[in-house]
């Protein structure tokens, strides 16, 4: 299937084909140059805007299908509320309101996780462990774009997944509730899509 036709290819020519389809959306690259003007601390784009773009890209679907907003994670050792809601009213002042940007600190996450999933979320030393603990290695993406217009990128399972059309779970949390609410949702827009269930 010619969607398909990155899924086998180099890490290094997934990577090529991430930027350019990231680049050639003017949503995404207006969300990442105010990103980059805010400079917060440890800033990444990650996860399901930059998924649902490749596969949007890949199935001819228009930009921003299924996008419900666009995560930036950060990483402030201020872990007081009034601080990251200080970052978000200055994300809310710059970014668009048109797909919602919602900007967490990832820091603060050990604080609420257990209280609204259940189990303990042990501390992280940067945005880039959080996005190592997604539900879904596929998701497991970040981006940031540099002061030089280059990109750094954090894709700690790789992009073969991603480029597969394949959901596959990461169990290094118990987060088999998420990764199948969210594989219902994402499956009901991209029909495309493989699941590989939640390990026994």
């Amino acid at each position: 299937m010619s969607h398909l036709r990155y899924a086998t290819v180099s890490a290094e020519a997934q990577r090529d084909a991430l930027l350019a389809i990231v680049a050639a959306s003017p949503t995404l690259m207006r969300g990442f140059r105010i990103a980059r003007d805010l400079d917060l601390p440890d800033w990444w784009i990650v996860s399901g805007a930059l998924c649902n773009q490749v596969w949007n890209h890949l199935t001819s679907r228009p930009e921003m299908t299924g996008v419900k907003d666009i995560d930036l994670f950060y990483f402030d050792l201020d872990t007081s509320w009034e601080a990251e809601d200080a970052v978000v009213a200055r994300a809310a002042r710059a970014f668009p309101p048109v797909p919602p940007v919602e900007p967490r600190n990832q820091a603060r996450v050990p604080l609420w996780y257990e209280v609204r999933f259940g189990h303990p979320y042990p501390p992280l030393r940067s945005a880039r462990d959080a996005i190592d603990r997604f539900a879904s290695r596929t998701h497991a993406v970040g981006l940031r774009l540099r002061p030089d217009d280059g990109w750094d990128l954090h894709a700690p399972f790789g992009l073969g997944d991603l480029f597969a059309f394949r959901l596959t779970p990461n169990p290094v949390l118990p987060n088999r509730a998420t990764h199948e609410a969210k594989a219902a949702r994402q499956t009901a827009i991209w029909p495309e899509l493989d699941v590989s269930p939640w390990p026994t």
